[in-house]
Formats: C-alpha cells, structure tokens, sequence
C-alpha cells in the first residue's frame, strides 16, 4: 500500500470513527504502529488531522483530502465514467466542468475523443483542467474567476460569479463530493458549492458523474437538488436499489 493509499485509509476511518489510535490504525492498515507514527505526523502537518497522545482525532479538513492524494482511489471506475459521460457530447457544445479527478479525467477524455476534432467548448473554474487542456488547439478553455482553493485546484468566491452569469452552457459535468436522494448533490466546502450551483443554474442539462462510493452519502453543502439532475453516470456497483430510487427521482441512472 502507498503513502497516499495509507493516508486515505486513515482519513475515512477517521470520519467514520472520530478517534484512532496508532495500534488501531497499524492493526487495520497491516503496516507497523511506526509507520503509522510517521502518517499521523505528516497528516497532521497538513492540518488534516489532530495528533493526540497515542493517535489522533478528526478535524473538518480530514474529510476534503487535497486533489494530488486522490487520483488514485476508484481510478478504473473514474475511467470507465468518463468515457461513458463523454457520449454524452456532440461536436460545437459549450460544457461546463467543475474540479475533481472523476471531471479531470472526463476532460482528457474528451480532448482526445476524435468525435469531438470539430472543436467544443469548456467552462471550468479548476485550474489544473484549464492548464492541461489549453494546448488542445480543438478545444476553447473558458476559466471562471475567483480564488484558488489548494485541496481541489478551484476558483471559488464571489468573482467566480462574474464569467458564470454572462455564459449559458449545453451541459454541465459535476463532479460531487455526496449524491443523496433527500438532499441532492453536495460537496464538503461551501465556496465549491456555491460554484457549482451557479453552473447548474447556467446548463440546459445536468449530468453528475461519481462513482458509486459517494452515492447514498451526504456532505456539509448543498449543490442543488435531485430535482434539478438530469442524468447520473456512475460504476456498475451501484446497487440495484440506489439505482432504482433515482430513477424514480425522475434522473437517469448511467452505470458503467
């Protein structure tokens, strides 16, 4: 197991438990309790976590591992997503994303769709899908204004809103943090939901793309609605029973 992969594994059993000793924590992740010393630390360092004697305890930012950390967890579903989520496109749309490693991988995806050499258009406010993208000569990068926030690579704020208001978009991929039955989409930090909404309130379609993890969940802020999601591309684990209560939520349910 990884660096990153151990830190993960820490970080959910801290939101599950709240409070983790190191021998706790080595005797689940089968890696000795010096190891797990050295993570804790590092976490901690990163104002991820509480060091505590003999463990550690939960913080708000334990919950949103930075970006870099992520693109490892669920990476064959996040595949099979996106290239599920880029039929979704036809040539000349104006496509809106948000950030997030299911969104970055969509993105490559659909810079080298060949489908798609007529040209499109990308509304984001992540940063590192501007970045990649922009050498695509095929592909116009509109970026949003804002602040960047370091654990997603987004521009989040009130100046975000300034480029969203003026554009009108054919579809927008979010990426989402929780999808809930009751709740609808939402994310763990308030400035990316804010985002993300103001891209709901612009796109004539709405498709969430998430692996099935994060279906049936709930996060600290809400996107939007159930109601306001038109399509759901997800992985095939999904259970048949998830499935079938969003699509009597009126959203078609994309596995796979």
């Amino acid at each position: 197991m990884s660096r990153y992969d151990r830190w993960n594994a820490i970080l959910e059993l801290l939101a599950q438990e709240g409070r983790l000793s190191v021998e706790e924590a080595a005797q689940a992740l089968e890696v000795s309790t010096a190891t797990i010393r050295r993570d804790f630390d590092q976490l901690a360092q990163q104002q991820m976590l509480m060091r505590t004697r003999g463990g550690a305890v939960a913080q708000s930012v334990s919950y949103d591992l930075p970006l870099r950390y992520k693109t490892a967890r669920h990476a064959d579903e996040k595949h099979r997503i996106a290239a599920a989520a880029a039929e979704l496109v036809t040539p000349g749309a104006v496509i809106g994303l948000n950030g997030g490693t299911t969104t970055s991988e969509l993105a490559r995806t659909l810079a080298t769709r060949s489908t798609l050499e007529s040209g499109f258009t990308i509304v984001t406010n992540a940063l590192n899908i501007a970045s990649e993208l922009t050498v695509r000569q095929h592909v116009k990068i509109v970026v949003t204004g804002g602040v960047a926030r370091q654990q997603s690579y987004e521009l989040i704020g009130p100046l975000a809103g300034g480029v969203l208001e003026q554009v009108t978009l054919d579809v927008a991929f979010l990426g989402v943090d929780a999808l809930d039955i009751e709740l609808g989409a939402s994310a763990h930090h308030e400035g990316e939901a804010s985002v993300n909404h103001l891209l709901v309130s612009r796109a004539a379609q709405v498709v969430v793309v998430a692996d099935s993890s994060k279906i049936g969940k709930r996060a600290f802020a809400r996107i939007c609605p159930l109601s306001q999601i038109d399509t759901l591309v997800t992985d095939e684990q999904l259970s048949d029973h998830l499935t079938a209560q969003i699509t009597e939520a009126g959203v078609k349910v994309i596995r796979s």
